[in-house]
């Protein structure tokens, strides 16, 4: 049975085709790394670490705020006496702002993390500008005056954003640490505490999500990491104060 073309220019269509095919899948491939990249963009500023030679470390928690977690993390924050950042949707704001408004008076800062939490990945300048802008005023509106940091839904980013951030002279913040992000680590809290401490450095950014319901081993691991971190001489700041230590 013949399964390849005998004649030349079939011979030359198939090759064609099949060089093509490999060339989409790389580039596929390619765009995919970039999208979700945490240490390049094509413009303006990104920062998933701060290098810088004291042990500080910025604790990140994502997405919400989320009545099923939120109050018992910012209880273990308290209790570990730690600031941190919230990245928080617009339309989770929106839903419950005496949260947001109750992070903001704990002495955390708040973060933007998009109005609908969807992939800012080939989208206009105008549904950016509405995505960022529409929350930055919901965090305003929680009572929070620090600077907002922005990270975009999934740390996906290619032009818009990146373009839109850099003409607003901000920033994308990714991370270099993330242990719940691992459905093996994120099981237990040791598995949450020691693979952080594996990978923390100094000047590092540790993404957790901590206020759904679903998160119950991440908020338990919030006391026992920071008595850890601290252990090793690490002290805890903001996002925003990371950036100024530079």
């Amino acid at each position: 049975m013949r399964v390849f073309p005998t004649s030349p220019r079939a011979r030359k269509g198939v090759v064609t085709a099949l060089i093509a095919a490999v060339v989409l899948a790389a580039s596929a491939y390619g765009l995919d790394l970039l999208v979700n990249a945490r240490t390049f963009q094509f413009y303006g500023g990104l920062t998933h670490r701060v290098d810088v030679p004291d042990k500080v470390v910025a604790l990140t928690f994502d997405d919400g705020p989320d009545p099923a977690g939120t109050a018992e993390l910012l209880d273990g924050l308290a209790t570990a006496g730690v600031p941190a950042t919230f990245y928080l949707t617009g339309r989770e704001l929106e839903r419950h702002p005496d949260l947001g408004t109750r992070i903001a008076a704990a002495g955390h800062a708040l973060g933007n993390h998009s109005y609908s939490h969807e992939r800012m990945v080939f989208v206009s300048a105008e549904t950016v500008a509405t995505e960022i802008e529409r929350t930055d005023a919901l965090i305003r509106r929680a009572g929070y005056r620090g600077e907002i940091t922005f990270r975009p839904p999934n740390g996906k980013k290619l032009l818009a954003l990146p373009r839109y951030l850099a003409d607003h002279h901000r920033q994308t913040i990714m991370w270099d640490v993330e242990p719940d992000s691992y459905p093996e680590v994120a099981a237990s809290v040791s598995g949450i505490v020691e693979h952080t401490i594996e990978h923390v450095r100094p000047g590092s950014i540790v993404l957790l999500h901590g206020m759904y319901q679903s998160r119950t081993t991440t908020r338990q691991a919030v006391v026992p990491l920071v008595e850890r971190l601290r252990g090793l001489g690490y002290r805890f700041v903001t996002v925003s104060e990371l950036l100024s230590v530079r």
